[in-house]
């Protein structure tokens, strides 16, 4: 019996566009749909573009929102290109919400089939307010228009168990019609929970899924009582987006998936271990974490390897392991049959969705775990518990590097040994994190909170954690050693949301090539890579077609890292389908207003300043201790040499000292030349001139604005040398 219902006509989508949103209030249930015009479009384009917009307007303007508010939202969106069955990529959602960990809007690009069902259900974004007094589900069916608010009391806690339930219980088609978004329980108790989303595995006729991962939205999700959301469509086709022009979408969609099944297999061979044949790679230039990022490699890493997890893979590279319909990368390996040795599943048969590479580090190489078997255990209950891999890895290598060096015992972990590479040791945080228990429910609140916790009631030295806890402005890094590159150190730095890669990885060009030696280049690219990352956010697609496998004779063009030939591509996809003739330029242009907007909205909830940019974990900027220098003392002396320093009589701790106080003055010269490029304030405000320029000058936006345009930054936060700014 549903508690409340909408039936509504289905409408067809025009050029990617369904011309309408979905609302739902659980506080008193709601069920509205909204309008979209021309003007939202042409500003927001789609995807995180529109959930954002929504929430800004839907949001009190007059407070800040924290994340366990009714006011607080859920929006999930798919985008324009979205849903597109011939294109490499195509099937992505994006899902944004106040996080718990930051405080500020979070968004994840997901896999899975939601985002494409929703649009074609009707509705080019949802957006959930409110809290439901006792747990529902949300069912949209796009087959008979219909909108249920449903009773959830009878649904397990298990991500998978729910999914397999509901997947059940509302298909007329062997599951395929059918996409469900759920956490799990760990959303209850943890700020570092995900939500998962599912897709249908044709070839093994079961369902799969994929995290929208980042800052704790399957917390909201549970804190409003929701147990899952349903999806529904019975078939979808290659027309179905109405596009412009059919013929020149197949065209550019033909191009592109052949280019990678021709070429996929001499490259990153995503076919056959996805994401996992980057352990190798990193490991070989120094960038894959161990041991909470302390150094970039290690001789037990080669037990992570690609040629590893292509054994342990089930059927790799024949089945249908594409997260969307008809995609060529085929990147969504499993594991069939494993058997978890620990927790409530222990000696049982499951499916592990992965590992894919941010697991294998998080969970592996960076708590000093090298045995695949027991990466993939925690891959299947941060999963169905509801946990992202991310998040986890980084909090639980914070925590045993202070275990391993004597600053906190098991009375700080609740009688937990966790020196590195206890596995099983945190395979029981991570259940007590599900179960709410013990210190799984400190755990579970991430680095910023456990950095106070171990502080005021262990007596841990704050700078200690500062300069260990790999943490900025709340959100965990993400997997990739940054010491060497100061572009990739402002790439996590300067980002909207936190430390996450999607914004800028810029690693091989400013460390292993050099192509961007200058602060002026180093800020184009922090300015171009953002903005063109932004970009697929807000299309409903993945990245990996763009650069994880490129043209044969990509590394001749002019500038390989952008890889010049997709970026046509794109533009000509987005053209055939929206009928709107674009440059590659232009898409730029398009996330630049979504990007400075999101910038806006964090000013707005009383971050995105450059105080909120500034004094990252030393550890992602160089070596913290004087092991770590010593592990690398010749390349670290000859830095200081060449800065003139004469060192000759110098101990270990001098030197890294003077490396600090450069390193450190390099970040603040850094961000000085980020702002001044994006067109912001020195203090991180984007200009009147620049909202302007990019049409987003809404009342609204200039309101917020014009009260911290003329703000100045903390003098501390500003380099010494101020020439570069003048």
């Amino acid at each position: 019996m549903a508690i409340k219902e909408l039936t509504y006509q289905v409408p067809k989508i025009d050029r990617g566009y369904a011309n309408q949103t979905l609302y739902i209030n659980l506080s008193d249930n709601t069920i509205k749909t909204k309008p979209v015009d021309d003007k939202m479009k042409q500003t927001f384009t789609g995807g995180k573009g529109f959930d954002l917009w929504l929430m800004w307007n839907s949001l009190p303007k007059d407070r800040i929102v924290k994340w366990d508010d009714p006011e607080n939202e859920i929006c999930i969106a798919c985008g324009p290109l979205g849903g597109v069955t011939s294109y490499p990529g195509a099937g992505k959602s994006i899902v944004t919400s106040i996080s718990p960990e930051t405080g500020i809007p979070i968004d994840s690009n997901v896999g899975g089939y939601f985002g494409p069902y929703l649009k074609f259900a009707g509705f080019d974004a949802m957006e959930i307010q409110g809290k439901a007094d006792k747990d529902v589900y949300i069912f949209i069916d796009g087959d008979e228009g219909k909108v249920q608010i449903l009773d959830a009391s009878d649904l397990p806690d298990y991500a998978h168990e729910i999914t397999k339930i509901l997947t059940q219980r509302h298909t007329k088609d062997k599951g395929r019609d059918i996409s469900v978004v759920t956490a799990g329980p760990a959303g209850e108790h943890a700020y570092m929970s995900c939500l998962n989303f599912s897709w249908y595995d044709m070839r093994r006729g079961i369902t799969r899924y994929k995290q929208a991962g980042r800052g704790g939205i399957g917390a909201v999700f549970r804190d409003k009582h929701i147990k899952a959301i349903v999806g529904k469509i019975a078939k979808v086709t290659v027309d179905m987006n109405n596009p412009a022009d059919l013929e020149a979408m197949k065209a550019v969609a033909r191009e592109h998936s052949k280019e990678i099944i021709e070429l996929d297999p001499k490259q990153n061979r995503m076919r056959v271990v996805g994401t996992g044949h980057l352990p190798s790679i990193m490991n070989e230039y120094d960038l894959f974490p161990t041991r909470n990022f302390r150094t970039g490699s290690d001789p037990e890493a080669k037990n992570l390897f690609d040629d590893v997890w292509e054994k342990i893979f089930t059927n790799t590279g024949k089945g249908w392991d594409g997260c969307w319909a008809s995609c060529a990368i085929n990147c969504s390996h499993c594991i069939e049959n494993f058997t978890p040795k620990t927790g409530p599943l222990k000696g049982q048969k499951v499916y592990v969705d992965g590992p894919e590479y941010e697991t294998i580090a998080g969970c592996g190489s960076n708590i000093a775990v090298f045995d695949p078997y027991w990466v993939a255990e925690f891959n299947f209950y941060c999963d169905t518990y509801g946990v992202d891999t991310i998040s986890f890895g980084t909090t639980m290598a914070f925590v045993m590097e202070l275990f391993s060096e004597g600053y906190i015992d098991e009375k700080a972990t609740g009688g937990h040994k966790l020196e590195w590479g206890a596995a099983e040791e945190a395979l029981e945080v991570l259940h007590e994190m599900a179960r709410g228990e013990g210190f799984g429910l400190h755990f579970g609140k991430g680095i910023a909170y456990l950095k106070k916790y171990f502080a005021e009631n262990f007596g841990v030295d704050k700078q200690v954690m500062q300069d260990i806890g790999m943490e900025h402005k709340g959100l965990e890094y993400s997997e990739y050693v940054t010491k060497e590159s100061l572009a990739q150190q402002g790439g996590y730095g300067l980002t909207l949301k936190g430390p996450q890669h999607d914004e800028a990885w810029l690693i091989f060009l400013d460390m292993v090539h050099n192509y961007i030696p200058t602060f002026e280049e180093k800020a184009e690219a922090l300015h171009w890579f953002p903005m063109w990352r932004t970009w697929f956010g807000l299309n409903g697609l993945c990245k990996l077609p763009w650069n994880d496998v490129v043209p044969a004779d990509n590394a001749q063009t002019d500038e390989p890292a952008k890889v010049p030939k997709h970026l046509e591509f794109y533009a000509r996809f987005f053209s055939a389908v929206t009928g709107k003739k674009v440059t590659p330029d232009d898409l730029i242009t398009q996330s630049e207003r979504v990007y400075n907007f999101q910038r806006i909205f964090n000013i707005r909830q009383g971050k995105g300043l450059r105080l909120h940019d500034s004094n990252p974990p030393y550890r992602s900027l160089g070596p913290v201790t004087d092991w770590e220098y010593e592990s690398r003392q010749e390349r670290y002396d000859e830095q200081l040499k060449k800065l003139g320093v004469d060192i000759s009589g110098m101990s270990t701790t001098e030197k890294r000292l003077k490396l600090r106080e450069h390193r450190e003055e390099q970040y603040k010269l850094l961000t000085d030349a980020v702002y001044k490029r994006r067109g912001w304030t020195r203090n991180g405000v984007p200009t009147l001139e620049k909202i302007k320029e990019l049409a987003i000058d809404f009342p609204s936006v200039v309101d917020v604005v014009k009260k911290y345009v003329d703000t100045e930054p903390d003098p501390s936060l500003l380099p010494k040398d101020n020439s570069a700014w003048e």
